[in-house]
């Protein structure tokens, strides 16, 4: 009998992130003991050793770029194929796990895809894609997206890619293809568009059509957006950088080695809160 693997990657590309990522591996440690990859990228390798810390840690490297933006969206490009699992839970370096998320790798034995929707779920609304001011692009969102090649309809959902789980099916592979042939329609428009990846990623998925499972915002809780949140169950995926974090959450990565780390990040890392990729 074959032993399905299972296991999380997240990416780090640059130093503005490195302590959150720190604060991740902690947070993965405390429920999980999967391996976790990290496709990483702009980082000096002195500061490896940081990570790897961590037990059965994996690092890779990401596609690289002079654009930090456009290598980490080329690193999220290239998730199916840098992990080694059968079952793979992706998530972003600013998240931290408030409890184990087990369910997750038992979800796909059913599914191809888990995802969540973004705060604003509906494409028709997405302006947060497009250049130009926000409220009066509202009308054009949709006929821009689609003016430029990209399959979406008025149906066409937006989801949150700080949070996904899949499996190494042809599907999912498919999935991803056209989720990099769609990305270059959108890095070849950027007069029109911002250089993010949501309007490719629902095209892929309004192409593909996997069979997939959309979780509750309790998965990929953003608390910055906290006041849209109608949230019925317990909070299991925190989705904040480590500054602004609750307390409750700096609780859970909270260790001799995290302490003694923060205070060497205070002095040697720049502020993540400060990050201009935040901003792009």
């Amino acid at each position: 009998m074959t032993v399905k693997t299972r296991g999380f990657i997240t990416i780090l590309t640059g130093l503005y992130s490195f302590q959150d990522c720190i604060h991740f591996l902690a947070a993965i440690r405390k429920f999980h003991q999967e391996p976790i990859i990290i496709l990483i990228d702009r980082v000096p390798k002195i500061l490896y050793p940081f990570l790897k810390v961590f037990k059965n840690v994996i690092l890779k490297p990401a596609p690289a770029d002079k654009n930090t933006v456009l290598a980490s969206r080329k690193a999220k490009l290239a998730l199916y194929e840098a992990s080694e699992f059968d079952k793979t839970i992706y998530l972003d370096s600013d998240i931290c796990l408030l409890s184990d998320i087990n369910d997750v790798f038992e979800y796909l034995e059913e599914y191809d895809f888990l995802l969540t929707e973004d705060v604003q779920p509906s494409i028709t609304k997405a302006t947060n894609l497009l250049r130009g001011k926000q409220q009066d692009m509202l009308p054009n969102v949709l006929p821009i997206l689609q003016s430029v090649g990209l399959p979406l309809r008025e149906d066409s959902v937006q989801y949150n890619g700080g949070f996904m789980a899949f499996r190494k099916t042809e599907t999912t592979k498919v999935f991803f293809d056209d989720f990099k042939r769609y990305f270059e329609i959108v890095k070849n428009n950027q007069d029109k568009l911002l250089l993010k990846d949501q309007g490719a990623f629902a095209s892929a998925i309004a192409s593909v059509k996997p069979k997939m499972k959309i979780l509750p915002p309790t998965y990929n809780y953003l608390s910055k957006w906290k006041d849209t949140y109608n949230i019925t169950g317990e909070i299991k995926v925190l989705h904040c950088t480590y500054p602004y974090r609750p307390q409750y959450a700096k609780n859970i990565t909270r260790s001799l080695y995290t302490r003694i780390f923060d205070k060497f990040a205070q002095v040697f890392l720049p502020n993540q809160v400060t990050n201009p990729w935040r901003k792009k």
